[in-house]
């Protein structure tokens, strides 16, 4: 179980292999990719940053985010998520806001919505 301090909340990481990734889908919105991951995730996929910049990122509120594509019933997912075997085809250099979830700050005073859609989410026996 994972802890971090200012949460009321555990995070048991063996719950995602049944999940089957609802963290990577659902609303669309933005997947904050910052310069150094940006380099990262070029290098892991072997390709140039100007070509992994054509092809995966959009440039939003000056920013760049990572691209999503619309899954049938299901929302939108990160354009790196394999929808066929759930797994995140760049799991090892995947992005610092991956790589937090669920401890983000928005889910420090509320966790409704983060425990409906995480089951590796263990809230403290207090709340």
């Amino acid at each position: 179980m994972k802890r971090v301090e200012g949460f009321n909340f555990s995070f048991n990481s063996s719950a995602c292999a049944s999940c089957g990734g609802a963290c990577c889908i659902g609303e669309s919105g933005y997947i904050w990719v910052n310069y150094p991951e940006i380099e990262a995730i070029a290098s892991y996929l072997n390709i140039s940053i100007e070509s992994f910049a054509k092809e995966y990122l959009i440039r939003a509120k000056n920013r760049y985010s990572l691209k999503e594509f619309k899954v049938k019933e299901l929302g939108y997912s990160c354009i790196f998520f394999d929808t066929e075997n759930r797994v995140c085809k760049i799991y090892d250099v995947r992005p610092k806001q991956c790589r937090t979830f669920p401890f983000w700050g928005v889910y420090k005073s509320d966790t409704k919505e983060l425990i409906k859609e995480c089951p590796g989410v263990v809230l403290d026996e207090d709340n």
